[in-house]
């Protein structure tokens, strides 16, 4: 037997004292980066949230199979944030259909889920109404007679069956009570708890003919920006969910595989989703408040810098020890500032005389390397955080 055909679905059933040091743990982590947030600069907020976007829109793709060009995802992410550096490219349908649904489930996070809402998520995904060569039913539940299947295709033998849905004649009771349950337990049930269950949820019912995983993420993302109350994004979790993606597919499975309404262990395998999520987005802010820091000492004691030698040394510092392997040459110099051979020259030459960098090698094999004072300017400590946070609640952005 699956989840959907216990007797007592769709009644979920959660230990929440099983829960409680995971659901501590992550609440911690939510305070401590939502507080360092609000101490952002205007430009260092608009930064972390397009690294949101971006994260969010690749990894939710990469579960999928689907691979999106993370320069077009960038772009398309920066205009619809309003940033200056947006750049104008063409735009890919692939990356505007995820960043379409993406956007829709935070500024839909203020209105009651609805059958249209749901639809539209799944509608935007795929405008031209095929997946792949294949043409689906889009902007509405599937009503195909043949069972809603899961499975691993092999050539020459029988597929491998890993899970059958709720027939397609049931979608839209079924589909009724989750929307009703999701509008109803806002504010009546712990708030990652209600996200992680309204996941597994949809992926049990599968309602669509393609598309649930992502519309299913995407109505985790409206369950946490109503329970954090913002429409900023400032993580990813399903970048989480892609790094452990063996893990979600196992969770999943295992939660929905049986007929067993307990799902602690889903629940707590999400919320502890959800904690990285929010350590990897404070080691993120700690990063750009790290670097405003280099920025605005380096105007102080070096006000002479030209805007091409600041962009070199923003490039080497935030490429890190292994962006440039042993060091920028001048011919990266030249392609990255746009600059002729004999002026990258002269700069670089410039920023070694101001011990901003270090030239090593000769010849063809000349490379220069950030000073390793620059790079640590941040260190006046043996940890070098930055720590604003607060350490329990919600902080509204």
């Amino acid at each position: 037997m699956l989840l959907w055909q216990s007797p007592q679905w769709p009644e979920f059933q959660v230990d929440l004292a099983a829960l409680q040091p995971a659901l501590t743990a992550a609440r911690y982590a939510q305070g401590r980066a939502m507080g360092l947030a609000s101490h952002l600069q205007l430009m260092e907020l608009g930064d972390l949230q397009l690294q949101g976007w971006a994260d969010e829109a690749i990894a939710t793709a990469q579960i999928e199979g689907e691979i999106l060009q993370i320069n077009s995802v960038r772009a398309s992410a920066a205009r619809r944030l309003g940033l200056q550096d947006a750049k104008l490219m063409e735009r890919d349908a692939r990356t505007e259909a995820t960043l379409d649904l993406l956007q829709a489930a935070i500024e839909q996070s203020h209105q009651p889920l609805t059958h249209d809402i749901l639809h539209g998520w799944q509608a935007a995904l795929f405008p031209n109404g095929r997946s792949s060569i294949q043409k689906i039913r889009t902007g509405a539940y599937r009503d195909h007679a043949e069972p809603m299947q899961i499975v691993t295709p092999r050539l020459g033998k029988s597929d491998i069956v890993h899970y059958q849905a709720p027939d397609s004649a049931d979608m839209q009771a079924q589909m009724s009570r989750l929307i009703d349950w999701f509008n109803s337990s806002h504010n009546q049930t712990d708030g990652l708890v209600r996200a992680a269950l309204a996941h597994v949820w949809l992926e049990a019912i599968h309602p669509f003919e393609d598309g649930n995983g992502r519309v299913g993420r995407a109505l985790v993302e409206m369950a946490l920006a109503q329970d954090l109350k913002t429409d900023k994004r400032l993580w990813s979790l399903s970048q989480q969910m892609w790094l452990d993606r063996a893990g979600y597919y196992a969770q999943l499975q295992a939660a929905t595989g049986q007929a067993n309404m307990d799902v602690t262990p889903w629940v707590q395998w999400f919320v502890g989703c959800v904690h990285k999520a929010f350590d990897a987005t404070w080691e993120h802010m700690q990063t750009a408040l790290r670097k405003t820091r280099l920025c605005n000492e380096l105007r102080e004691q070096h006000p002479q810098l030209t805007p091409t030698q600041t962009k070199a040394i923003n490039k080497l510092y935030d490429s890190g020890p292994d962006g440039f392997v042993n060091g920028i040459s001048t011919e990266k110099y030249v392609n990255l500032c746009r600059v002729s051979r004999a002026t990258a020259y002269r700069e670089l030459t410039v920023l070694c005389e101001m011990g901003l960098l270090v030239q090593t090698g000769a010849g063809r094999g000349t490379r220069y390397k950030l000073e390793d004072l620059l790079a640590g300017i941040t260190r006046e400590n043996a940890h070098g955080v930055v720590d604003f946070g607060c350490p329990v609640g919600r902080e509204e952005l």
